[in-house]
C-alpha cells in the first residue's frame, strides 16, 4: 500500500528518469526534430517516463539527504541523455555532409531553404536526404532502436555513478569520424562524376575558347546529377540506415 512516506522516493525517481529521457528526446532524430514543438516533445518524454519507470526504477537508490548529491544526480542524468541524443544527431549529420558535397558538384549549392530537421538554412539536396532518412527511420521501425537505447542506457550508465568522461570522448570521436566518413562515401560517385564532367568541359573550353562552355554545360550538369541521384538514392539510403543501426547499437545492451 502506497503511503505518504513512499511518495517522495517515487517523485525523486520519476524526476531523474524524466531528466534523462527528456534530454535524449530533445536531441534525437525522428523523435526530437526542431520542427516538433517543444511542449509536444516534453509530453512524449513524460509518457515514456511513465512507461520506463516500472522497468528502471530499481536502478535508483534511496533519495539523497543533501542538496549537492541531488544536484549531482540530476546533472549526471541530463548529461547522459544529452550525450546519447547528440550522438544520434551527429549520425544524421552524415547526410548533410553528403548533401552539401552533392549539391556542390551539381552546381546547386546556392539553392537553399529551411531544413525542418535542423531549424536553419540548408541546401536542397541535404534537406531532401535528411527528410528521406527520417521517413525511412519510421518506416523501417528504427525508431524502436532509439527507444531501446533509452531503456538500455540504464545498464550502460548506472545512475549515481561518475560520468565516464573517457568513454564519452572515445565514442564521440568514433561517431564524428564515422559520420564524416560515411557522408564522404555516400557522395563519392558524385565526386567522380564532377571530376570527369569538369575535366571534360575544361578541355572543351580550351578547344573552343570563343564559347562560354561552362554556362552552356551547367544545365547538363544539373540534369545528369539528378539522373545519377535517381539511380543511387535507394543504395545511399540503405547504406546510411545500416550505418545508423550499427552506430546506435552501441547504446543497446
Amino acid at each position: 500500500m502506497i503511503t505518504i512516506d513512499y511518495l517522495p522516493q517515487t517523485a525523486f525517481t520519476f524526476m531523474l528518469i524524466f531528466s534523462r529521457l527528456a534530454a535524449m528526446i530533445m536531441l534525437m532524430p525522428a523523435l526530437g526534430e526542431s520542427s516538433i514543438p517543444a511542449n509536444v516533445r516534453l509530453i512524449l518524454a513524460l509518457l515514456l517516463t511513465f512507461v520506463m519507470m516500472p522497468l528502471v526504477s530499481e536502478t535508483y537508490g534511496e533519495m539523497p539527504v543533501t542538496i549537492a548529491a541531488l544536484v549531482f544526480l540530476v546533472v549526471s542524468e541530463i548529461a547522459i541523455g544529452i550525450f546519447i541524443g547528440a550522438a544520434a544527431r551527429i549520425i544524421m549529420s552524415a547526410l548533410h555532409i553528403a548533401g552539401n558535397i552533392i549539391a556542390l558538384q551539381m552546381s546547386l549549392a546556392f539553392a537553399q531553404n529551411v531544413d525542418p530537421t535542423q531549424g536553419q538554412q540548408g541546401v536542397l539536396i541535404a534537406n531532401f536526404l535528411s527528410l528521406t532518412a527520417v521517413t525511412l527511420i519510421f518506416a523501417t521501425n528504427l525508431d524502436h532502436l532509439l527507444i531501446a537505447a533509452m531503456r538500455d542506457s540504464y545498464h550502460l550508465f548506472l545512475p549515481g555513478q561518475m560520468i565516464p568522461v573517457g568513454d564519452f570522448s572515445q565514442v564521440a570521436v568514433q561517431i564524428v569520424s564515422g559520420s564524416f566518413k560515411i557522408g564522404l562515401q555516400l557522395a563519392a560517385p558524385f565526386l567522380v562524376f564532377g571530376l570527369i564532367f569538369y575535366v571534360g568541359i575544361g578541355i572543351l573550353s580550351r578547344l573552343m575558347p570563343q564559347i562560354q562552355i561552362f554556362f552552356v554545360a551547367m544545365p547538363a550538369n544539373i540534369m545528369l546529377g539528378f539522373v545519377l541521384l535517381l539511380f543511387l538514392l535507394a543504395a545511399m539510403m540503405t547504406w546510411f540506415l545500416q550505418f545508423f543501426e550499427q552506430s546506435m547499437s552501441v547504446f543497446v545492451g
